[in-house]
């Protein structure tokens, strides 16, 4: 079974900065684009950026563009996500998943990491 493990949030003030890691359990994902998503207390998960399986291309979605950039190391079957200038409207719970055709594969989303930004 594939095991999603996203880490490195924490407690950060506005402004400052965090990596977060996606490692996975189970399967490679070198082939597969992988994409991080977020949720917000009473909000949907939203999609928040998604690089290519070879790391060519990367997208983001527009509140995080200029701030937040995602990387892979395929090599240790990890994908990235670099946070700065962190806002308080950042606050939620990350998670990463794997894409074929922009749609998440994998039903389990795992723990998540907790992002709180405080101002």
């Amino acid at each position: 079974q594939v095991q999603l493990v996203a880490s490195g949030g924490g407690l950060v003030q506005a402004g400052g900065s965090l990596r977060l890691s996606c490692g996975a359990s189970g399967r490679t994902f070198s082939s597969y684009d992988m994409g991080w998503f977020r949720q917000a207390p009473g909000k949907e998960r939203e999609w928040v950026a998604t690089i290519s399986w070879s790391g060519s291309s990367t997208y983001y979605v527009s509140s995080v563009k200029g701030r937040f950039t995602i990387s892979r190391d395929n090599a240790k079957n990890t994908v990235y996500l670099q946070m700065n200038s962190l806002k308080p409207e950042d606050t939620a719970v990350y998670y990463c998943n794997a894409l074929n055709g922009g749609s998440p594969v994998y039903d389990y989303w795992g723990q998540g990491t907790q992002v709180t930004v405080s101002s």
